[in-house]
């Protein structure tokens, strides 16, 4: 089979083995890399391999940052967070080994309009905890959009592309394995560049200041807030302007009467989306249990609907 390797860029084809992998098809690309569907000739099963692709004048940061990505995602065991099984390199290219998943992303789901409130809080409920997993592990998430949640055929959410992922450093700096021991994770970080997807980036993301766990429940209520309405919560005709009003308006504002998002639910979607850190919900293992709280009442009045209308 072909292949190709220029300056750390490489072209698959079915057929060909990375190591173990063997290539069947491409699945899609993203912003780091292309995903491809291959087979694991030693367990006989099918996964997903992810492989660092495009090349510039910042190769080496690429490549730290793919090693990053590959450090945070190992350390996260979560249902709702897609699982690693493996890393390697193929011809001096790094790539990721994962679960292959079947399904949709979250954004597919939402180019067909909004999501019934039931399946948009449990969809909510199931991110929220991925991302209390994963702040727990020390891992920022930093793009979080629709297209970086997929919905799997059996009805679970699972957080994917940790490819922006913040590792937090710890009391003792953490030296990521592999990196020269200069190479921290918080200097891999404090870079001043700006990174995340405009629609979704937090207020101090746009500043580009020091971000915090905080940061992705701002863009968790982005996503939540185009899940139950069907509209971006912040979305203009250029990327400034988008950004300005990240920093400046109330999504609430553009929602047309009656308003799709519950009185009782507007109250946690609104803390998720304040424009200060400090007014947010602190943590994202508070943010879920609020939401389980909401779908138990959600439930127990559905229940009692029905239970009225059964006696009528």
């Amino acid at each position: 089979p072909r292949r190709a390797t220029i300056r750390g860029r490489m072209s698959l084809s079915p057929g060909e083995r990375l190591g173990p992998y063997e290539v069947v098809s491409r699945i899609g690309a993203g912003g780091m890399g292309e995903v491809w569907r291959a087979r694991d000739t030693r367990l006989g099963r099918d996964v997903a391999i992810k492989i660092l692709t495009r090349t510039g004048s910042s190769d080496g940061d690429r490549i730290r940052r793919f090693e990053v990505e590959m450090k945070a995602v190992g350390r996260l065991n979560h249902p709702n967070v897609l699982a690693v099984y493996d890393v390697g390199s193929h011809d001096g290219v790094p790539y990721l080994v994962t679960e292959l998943l079947e399904g949709e992303t979250l954004r597919d789901r939402l180019d067909r309009g909004p999501l019934p409130l039931k399946a948009a809080v449990s969809t909510a409920n199931e991110i929220a905890q991925g991302l209390a997993a994963a702040h727990a592990s020390g891992v920022i998430h930093r793009d979080l959009k629709p297209e970086n949640v997929f919905l799997t055929r059996d009805g679970r959410a699972k957080l994917l592309d940790f490819g922006l992922a913040k590792l937090v450093e710890p009391a003792v700096p953490l030296v990521i394995e592999g990196l020269p021991e200069a190479e921290t994770a918080e200097r891999l970080t404090v870079s001043g560049i700006v990174v995340g997807t405009v629609r979704y980036m937090s207020p101090e993301q746009v500043r580009g200041e020091p971000l915090d766990h905080r940061s992705d429940i701002f863009a968790f209520g982005a996503v939540l807030f185009e899940m139950l309405t069907g509209q971006v919560a912040f979305r203009k005709p250029s990327a400034i302007e988008t950004l300005s009003a990240t920093l400046a308006e109330d999504p609430f504002s553009t929602i047309p009467h009656p308003s799709p998002v519950p009185e009782d639910l507007e109250p946690i979607l609104r803390r998720c989306l304040e424009k200060k850190p400090d007014d947010r919900f602190q943590t994202a293992s508070d943010l879920a249990f609020r939401l389980r709280e909401y779908a138990d009442g959600l439930s127990r009045s559905t229940t009692t609907r029905r239970r009225f209308s059964a006696a009528k």
